[in-house]
């Protein structure tokens, strides 16, 4: 990831976002990246204080002298817990176009962000902004719901052989390149429902549950085999049902600390944190989640 550019974690400083930060730092160090703490005073709030009080008023002052003392005392802790100089960045504004400018800028090669937060952070990742925000970037999310005691050790990867697959596969190398992979996926017999009322026996439709395995077994080891895995970096976890419930429940089982997803859809947010599968293990699950944005040509 040290090629790539640095880490951005944006910060609320709220519990959630503090696990994030410390996340952030964490992986700065593994890989070498930079790491950036960035937060955004709003900026509808800080105008209509402007408006009530005018420009320059001592108590806008205060309001970002406090707030970057707050992100100097988060860059210090960092700094003795995990030996990483942190870069910091206070504006006011628009959150969104904020983050986005400061990815940009730094060419940042992830965003990291807490799972719930006090403020912008808790509607970013749950609300409709994250919509809004996952429209604007190419660049993966990791969403912190963990506290980082220790560097990912099991990483579930969540496969659908859609074109964003394999990138999720190399992402998740790059972001824990010492945890041992399971590869995920779960096939359905199509239309199975419909395939009993319409009276289709049930060794036919045996037949085709044990064709949908295989196909999915074969794209695994082949993926598996295209992305430069040895047989004893990971493991396969090939499975039937619904695949939103499947994640969670595996990820539970297999003591999973993050589970990487790609993103779905043909523009740059269709289908990501607030598709139905996404949606449902950021709600349900208790791991950490990346969202792999790139996908392969």
């Amino acid at each position: 990831m040290n090629h790539l550019g640095t880490i951005l974690a944006a910060t609320d400083f709220s519990a959630p976002a503090r696990h994030a930060a410390e996340r952030g730092a964490r992986l700065a160090r593994e890989t070498g990246a930079a790491l950036t703490l960035m937060h955004v005073m709003p900026g509808d709030a800080m105008q209509e204080l402007r408006q009530w009080l005018g420009n320059g008023h001592a108590m806008e002052q205060q309001l970002q002298d406090d707030a970057q003392g707050q992100l100097d005392l988060l860059a210090s802790e960092l700094k003795t817990h995990a030996d990483v100089d942190a870069r910091t960045v206070l504006v006011d504004g628009r959150v969104l176009d904020e983050i986005s400018h400061e990815a940009e800028a730094t060419n940042a090669a992830l965003l990291v962000l807490g799972a719930r937060g006090a403020g912008f952070l808790r509607r970013l990742v749950l609300g409709s902004t994250s919509e809004r925000l996952l429209r604007r970037t190419l660049r993966p999310l990791l969403v912190v719901r963990q506290t980082p005691n220790e560097r990912y050790r099991r990483v579930l990867v969540a496969l659908d052989f859609s074109p964003w697959s394999a990138r999720a596969v190399a992402l998740a190398r790059d972001v824990a390149p010492h945890a041992r992979l399971l590869l995920f996926t779960a096939f359905q017999v199509p239309f199975e429902g419909k395939l009993h009322f319409a009276g289709v026996d049930a060794a036919t439709i045996d037949h085709y549950r044990h064709q949908a395995r295989t196909e999915a077994t074969q794209r695994m080891y082949a993926l598996a085999a295209a992305s430069g895995l040895k047989p004893g970096d990971w493991d396969p976890c090939i499975v039937e049902g619904d695949a939103s419930r499947s994640i969670v429940e595996h990820a539970q089982e297999k003591d999973v600390d993050l589970v990487v997803m790609g993103k779905h859809g043909q523009s740059a947010a269709e289908e990501l944190l607030l598709g139905s599968v996404s949606k449902h293990v950021l709600a349900e699950g208790i791991t950490d989640v990346l969202v792999s944005t790139a996908r392969e040509p």
